[in-house]
């Protein structure tokens, strides 16, 4: 009998977002919203998240789901509750781009310069923005709108590399790269992003819906060797992922890691010949 696969999505994208179909025909996998009451986990041997882009909303939530479903569920649950909270950020052995922490009731830090302020948790551009002196102000207010609704704001200098080489993104896949990418600025203009609905909690960010926000684009060594650094790390920690996404910008000393996305990653498999079967063998390695 074929295994039973459930890739878990939102209520926003309940067939799935299109990136990720041709890995669940491959797998015969079924699009699952993953806090659908009514759904019965038990009847899948295994569970993959994926387009569950809503999560951030009710992580605590979230994080209890995927632990009830520990040993069937890709990423671990440990990883899982890791990841989906910027702060690991702040212990990760790899070079970080350098950030300040602002509890809810703490003192705001002085700024300098360029900064970009977003929450510990938090997705797809949501209530982050960019912010130089003369805004200053505006990366006050969202630091105090963000610790007012209970949440870390995260406060980091602007990385200048950026505007002119974007974002390297390495992507490991079944503990094997799989494919490299280049991103484009998100953030492109002062001030918080522009959501694509402003009235929907969980929007993401306009900007990532450009067509060519992102493509398959070669890596120098150095961001190669980083994302291999922390695919290690990772391991050595809560065992190998299946997959894992590490996001680099140009440092002025060589590459940062801006963020390692283990949760629910995009993973632009449409954009690079062969991913999406390497995902799907990479899953069925899980069930042996």
């Amino acid at each position: 009998m074929a295994a039973r696969i459930a890739f878990a999505t939102c209520a926003r994208l309940a067939e799935g977002f299109a990136d990720d179909h041709k890995a669940a025909r491959l797998l015969d996998a079924e699009f699952v919203v993953w806090n659908d009451p009514t759904v019965d986990w038990d009847r899948f041997d295994h569970v993959v998240i994926r387009s569950a882009w809503d999560y951030t909303l009710q992580r605590d939530a979230f994080v209890a789901w995927a632990t009830s479903l520990s040993g069937r569920i890709s990423n671990q649950p440990e990883l899982i509750a890791f990841n989906s909270d910027k702060a690991y950020l702040g212990t990760l052995g790899a070079p970080t781009v350098p950030t300040i922490y602002v509890v809810p009731g703490a003192a705001h830090p002085p700024l300098r310069g360029e900064v970009v302020v977003k929450p510990t948790v938090s997705a797809g551009g949501r209530d982050t923005g960019r912010f130089d002196p003369d805004h200053h102000d505006g990366a006050r207010d969202l630091i105090a709108e963000i610790n007012a609704s209970g949440r870390v704001a995260m406060v980091q200098p602007y990385v200048e590399g950026v505007d002119e080489a974007g974002e390297t993104a390495v992507v490991f896949l079944g503990g094997e790269l799989s494919h490299t990418l280049h991103k484009k600025p998100v953030l492109r203009s002062q001030g918080p992003a522009e959501l694509l609905d402003p009235d929907d909690p969980s929007s993401e960010a306009a900007v990532m819906h450009d067509d060519d926000l992102v493509t398959a684009a070669d890596a120098a060594g150095e961001f190669v060797d980083l994302a291999h650094g922390v695919l290690a790390e990772l391991t050595g920690r809560f065992g190998p992922p299946l997959y894992v996404r590490v996001d680099m910008v140009p440092g002025p000393h060589g590459p940062l890691v801006m963020e390692v996305e283990a949760v629910e990653p995009c993973l632009y498999l449409d954009l690079v010949p062969g991913a999406a079967e390497r995902l799907a063998a990479a899953v069925r390695a899980r069930l042996r």
